[in-house]
């Protein structure tokens, strides 16, 4: 029997064919002989007790011309697909969430596997993730408190201070031990105290890259992707213009994924990224990792073949 695998995303017009992690996932399934569904968040709706989508057919192709090809939409229930990947970018606002109570609905209706696991989407703030392993993060701070921010940073001198909700090195600020614009950077990110953010102690390491550890049902890949930060920034996000360059795992590096991997496993998170600067965890990135076509291309991985394989052992469970 086929398996029918649908995949919620964002417009497949508007990806990076060169970049796109999700379009390695498609081409993994369907190299699988996988029958392939695509959507988009809009497309989800519930109707009498049921979740329904505008769904197309879909096939890809290593064509950088015409890299997919989109068939006939047809409305389908969600739960007659044997698999959905939930792959759509933050923000994680509200249609965030109710696009996961969805898929959760859907889930439960069948044997529609989801992945990653909807309620773990939910539960799993990605920088708040990464506290649950305090053994791992470097010395971290998560309030709106005004007082605490302040007190944190007279600490540690030079500090780093980010919103809870941002991707992509959005928002995150350096600020060094003469405090330049604290409260200003306070202000701006607390929205006056009405919002929580996250502080950390600065890791002067950013300078060697923040690398992602990409993990595949709880178990590391043995390379990861240094995200090295041009001059006179502080993020090595490939979004704020870090250069992207694949190394192998360290052993502090294959520790911290081991401490990490068991707790992925068991809340049904398949597909999740680390983010590591020097000895410490910094992210848990769980709602769309990214960095495997820079990682398959740089060692002759198949790291989308490793998640289909996974994803395929659940199925067979």
């Amino acid at each position: 029997m086929t398996v029918k695998v649908g995949i919620v995303m964002d417009p497949i017009e508007d990806i990076s064919f060169k970049k796109d992690s999700s379009l390695a996932m498609l081409w993994a399934a369907q190299r699988k002989g996988w029958e392939l569904w695509y959507m988009e968040q809009k497309d989800l709706y519930l109707r009498d007790g049921k979740v329904l989508a505008k769904m197309a057919p879909l096939t890809v192709d290593m064509n950088p011309d015409d890299f997919y090809q989109r068939g006939e939409y047809q409305t389908l229930e969600l739960s007659t697909l044997d698999v959905v990947l939930m792959r759509k970018d933050p923000p994680f606002d509200n249609e965030f969430i109710y696009t996961t109570h969805l898929l959760e609905l859907a889930a439960a209706e069948g044997n529609t596997l989801v992945v990653n696991r909807p309620q773990s989407l939910r539960d799993y703030n990605e920088k708040i993730f990464a506290t649950h392993f305090p053994q791992c993060c470097p010395p971290v701070l998560v309030t709106r408190r005004d007082d605490l921010l302040r007190d944190f940073h007279a600490e540690y001198k030079d500090v780093i201070f980010k919103p809870l909700d941002g991707m992509g090195g959005t928002s995150v600020f350096r600020i060094q031990e003469e405090g330049v614009n604290l409260g200003v950077i306070i202000e701006t990110l607390t929205k006056f105290g009405t919002e929580t953010i996250m502080a950390q102690k600065y890791l002067p390491e950013i300078v060697d890259g923040d690398k992602r550890i990409l993990l595949v049902d709880g178990e590391a890949v043995p390379y990861g992707l240094s995200r090295i930060p041009t001059g006179g920034e502080t993020r090595g996000n490939l979004a704020a213009g870090g250069r992207g360059e694949g190394r192998p795992l360290t052993e502090r590096e294959k520790w911290i994924a081991a401490q990490v991997g068991p707790t992925l496993k068991a809340q049904g998170i398949l597909f999740a990224g680390l983010d590591v600067i020097g000895d410490y965890l910094t992210e848990v990135n769980v709602t769309s990792p990214t960095c495997i076509r820079e990682l398959d291309d740089q060692f002759g991985l198949d790291i989308a073949m490793d998640l289909m394989n996974a994803i395929e052992r659940k199925l067979n469970a």
